[in-house]
């Protein structure tokens, strides 16, 4: 693959890798970079990730394309195939990028992920066209390239791979499938005998903890509002078994059911006392607001807007065990932060609900709880979260 096209990667060799001393207290490992370096609209672009990040701009500007490429990431290092994660590969491929002479063309994806090891960098090079493959992936550590991989032949559906060993031999050479994302399969392929190996591991444990502890969520007001059967009670990504995941979260927490009840207070018209699920003779279970005096409201009634702020705010204050997301069981939950990507974030919402969620967001950041990152159409809420504490703001339209 030829460097000049615009997705390709160049391989380099690598020089032995250094020692790096772990901190007392592990940080918990956190994309803070996004990089599309040829990616549908984008090209070269490097955006900062926080706490809370919000992407706000005119439609068309790249906003979604952009949650897009950090959830493919995040599948990818879940260990999904390229054909589901990019159903589309074409679409992905910047509008003016021309194929090269065996008329390939693809696109280019990365982030940098900070943690224990400091800043770890994932590349990842594909090609689209005129077959969906992996032509390059490097992961850099401390200053060197720790993985990096090549298509070096187009007749096989393998990717050359070089990792190091920092032992006898300083750097182990190998095939891997070119369907798959090379750093997810290393801790099935370096055996952490040596300090090299060692170190690899740490950055790819470090990089794909990082992108594996993401919830993509949309909530569907169409798909909360009719009564859910009895499920295992984790939340699915457009909410629509919001009932039934209500009727588990009231009993295992009454200090997050309360703040949970306090945020559709503030996002719901009317008085709330009480959030609760009802188990209906059918085995259903159906969600209702007690409203006090004035009775109950099946959740059902509610308006998208609220409904939407209602399903927002359950899963900010949530975690993995009740998110249907790939949860990393091997690394202890204080090791993690969860990231939610919530595309279309102000939906539905009239600015007063989407101040209060975003407010919501922002103190669930500042303990390390989530992390939370958001498009937006609105602009005065864009410049709304400019001004709380910890926020970064991507405008795509300046």
């Amino acid at each position: 693959m030829d460097a000049t096209t615009p997705y390709a990667l160049t391989a380099a060799a690598a020089e032995a890798p250094t020692a790096v001393a772990a901190p007392d207290l592990p940080d918990r490992p956190a994309v803070v970079e996004l990089r599309l370096s040829a990616y549908k609209a984008h090209r070269g672009v490097v955006f900062p990730i926080g706490p809370l990040t919000v992407f706000t701009g005119p439609s068309g500007s790249g906003k979604s394309s952009a949650l897009e490429a950090y959830a493919a990431l995040s599948r990818l290092a879940g260990g999904a195939p390229l054909d589901e994660v990019f159903p589309d590969p074409s679409a992905c491929v910047p509008e003016r990028a021309r194929p090269d002479a065996e008329r390939r063309r693809g696109f280019r994806i990365g982030c940098t992920v900070d943690g224990p090891l400091g800043e770890v960098r994932l590349d990842l090079a594909v090609q689209a066209e005129p077959e969906l493959r992996v032509v390059g992936e490097r992961l850099t550590g401390g200053g060197q390239i720790l993985l990096s991989t090549a298509l070096r032949d187009p007749g096989r559906r393998t990717v050359q791979a070089a990792w190091h060993t920092a032992g006898a031999v300083p750097v182990t050479r190998a095939p891997l499938p070119d369907d798959l994302l090379g750093t997810a399969l290393l801790p099935l392929r370096v055996a952490g005998k040596t300090p090299g190996q060692r170190l690899v591991l740490a950055a790819a444990e470090q990089a794909l903890v990082a992108l594996r502890s993401v919830f993509a969520c949309d909530p569907r007001p169409e798909r909360m509002r009719a009564p859910v059967p009895v499920g295992e009670g984790r939340l699915r990504g457009d909410c629509g078994n919001l009932a039934e995941v209500l009727r588990r979260t009231r009993s295992e927490c009454a200090i997050r059911h309360g703040v949970l009840v306090e945020a559709c207070r503030a996002g719901c018209s009317g008085p709330v006392a009480d959030l609760t699920a009802e188990l209906l003779d059918d085995g259903m279970v159906r969600a209702v607001l007690d409203r006090g005096e004035r009775g109950a409201t099946p959740i059902g009634r509610l308006g998208d807007g609220e409904l939407r702020h209602l399903a927002l705010a359950l899963v900010l204050l949530t975690g993995p065990g009740v998110l249907e997301m790939d949860h990393v069981a091997e690394v202890l939950p204080a090791r993690q932060a969860m990231t939610v990507l919530a595309d279309g974030f102000d939906r539905c919402l009239d600015p007063r609900q989407a101040r209060e969620l975003l407010a919501l967001a922002a103190r669930m950041g500042e303990r390390g709880h989530v992390r939370l990152v958001g498009a937006v159409r609105d602009g005065a809420l864009a410049a709304y979260a400019g001004g709380l504490e910890g926020v970064s703001v991507v405008d795509l339209g300046a």
